[in-house]
């Protein structure tokens, strides 16, 4: 569809589309993200009593991990339905899933209560949690990117990775709110669970709010095409996309360390990192995240519509070279204690070269896989990245560490070499002429 046969009834129907993945896309990452923060906050010694402290952290971390082993399980599921049937239906059931999971981590007893129970139960909700996220962003990126106006998919689909930035905003300003209601014993014992049980509440806004958008014209057609086909085996869509776009998914995969390292090592280790010896306080690099969080829902569609103007390879390569260059002054600045360097160096990471990457992905990566298996490509090849990248990047920085008796060298390093991959394979991609670029079915590297 080009601009000229882009109607006012398109236009509404994009709107929807772009709104209704950015409410998904808030409640999903508001209940993974509150996990992150609780973990390195509570989990500890709510659930790992039993052994030291930084045995417990460990723990902790690796519980945050397990809900990104299974993210791409729930890309693979979702991504085989929502390719056969529609988006639409997928979404609805992630945000239910992810709800239930997040109100009933706010229920769960303690270690003091159940024992080992406790934490068995911990990693099973958290790996619900997990299958949950893992078939949302495939399915509400392509719901934003299909319905987007040509030439726009990048601003439209941004939506997408602004939920997160909204959904770390109002997780961190929950945490912090409790934190200032409570002591210390009381949000340790109780204080932590309300934000978990107040999912439930956003769960039933985002439902309202997706019950009014449609799958594209597109999707439509090709799902009620195949419903009048001769009932034969088909091939699972998760084949196909591997069969014709095999080196898609290690491009994805290198091309998400810069976002997966930068985000994970300033929002989540660095919480517990820069506060073990006191230089700062927890509230402040909570403080930290809300910071970052509230500026990404102005840099991230903006990234995004420079994108859509100036191409989406410079923008990729340019946010990776700021989490290269900015890895190591960021532990610097931490080692001084000023908080000044801190928030500059968690901006670099987090508002430039995070968000410049993620404003690009949406569109970046749905083209690199035909439109009848788009949702289990671009799903799965984000998700398998988010887990073996992602989910334990708190706990590699924990290990790397405490290796070396709590120097932060190797964990910059490790983060440095990530955004190289990263800005390697940013400068191979191909720069697609404007026109080809609109077309959703375009493979851009």
């Amino acid at each position: 569809m080009d601009a000229t046969t882009f109607t006012a009834e398109d236009n509404r129907k994009a709107r929807r589309a772009a709104l209704g993945s950015f409410a998904g896309a808030v409640i999903d990452w508001y209940d993974f993200i509150l996990y992150g923060l609780v973990a390195a906050l509570v989990f500890n010694s709510e659930f790992f009593p039993n052994v030291s402290p930084a045995i417990g952290t460990l723990a902790a971390f690796a519980t945050f991990g397990v809900g990104f082993l299974f993210r791409p399980l729930g890309g693979i599921v979702f991504g085989h339905f929502g390719d056969r049937i529609g988006r639409k239906q997928m979404l609805v059931l992630t945000m239910i899933l992810m709800g239930g999971a997040t109100t009933l981590i706010g229920l769960l007893p303690d270690y003091a209560t159940i024992g080992w129970w406790a934490p068995f139960l911990l990693v099973v909700l958290r790996a619900i949690q997990g299958f949950a996220v893992g078939g949302e962003w495939g399915g509400a990126t392509l719901m934003a990117v299909e319905s987007a106006p040509p030439g726009r998919r990048a601003l439209y689909s941004s939506g997408v990775q602004v939920g997160y930035s909204v959904g770390l905003i109002i997780a961190t300003s929950f945490i912090l709110i409790m934190r200032a209601v409570t002591t210390e014993e009381q949000f340790a014992t109780w204080g932590w669970r309300v934000p978990f049980v107040a999912s439930v509440l956003l769960v039933l806004v985002g439902l309202v709010v997706r019950a009014r958008v449609v799958d594209s014209e597109e999707v439509t057609k090709r799902v009620e095409a195949a419903e009048q086909q001769a009932t034969g085996r088909r091939r699972m869509p998760l084949l196909e996309a591997l069969r014709n776009h095999p080196g898609a998914f290690a491009k994805i995969f290198g091309l998400r360390l810069v976002e997966l390292f930068s985000a994970y090592i300033v929002i989540t280790f660095a919480v517990s990192y820069a506060t073990v010896d006191g230089l700062f306080t927890r509230d402040f690099m909570l403080n930290v995240g809300l910071v970052v969080g509230a500026l990404g829902i102005v840099t991230i569609p903006l990234f995004a519509y420079l994108s859509d103007r100036f191409g989406r390879r410079n923008i990729y390569l340019i946010g990776s070279v700021a989490g290269i260059l900015g890895a190591a002054p960021f532990f610097l600045a931490i080692e001084s204690g000023s908080k000044v360097a801190v928030m500059v160096g968690a901006i670099v990471l987090f508002n430039i070269a995070h968000d410049m990457a993620v404003s690009v992905q949406q569109p970046l990566f749905s083209e690199m896989f035909g439109a009848e298996f788009r949702y289990s490509g671009a799903g799965v090849g984000y998700q398998f990245a988010s887990a073996i990248a992602g989910g334990f990047t708190p706990f590699i920085a924990a290990a790397l560490a405490a290796a070396t008796g709590g120097s932060w060298y190797l964990v910059a390093t490790y983060m440095a070499v990530g955004c190289l991959i990263s800005a390697v394979l940013a400068w191979r991609l191909e720069q697609p002429a404007k026109a080809a670029a609109d077309s959703p079915a375009t493979t851009t590297v």
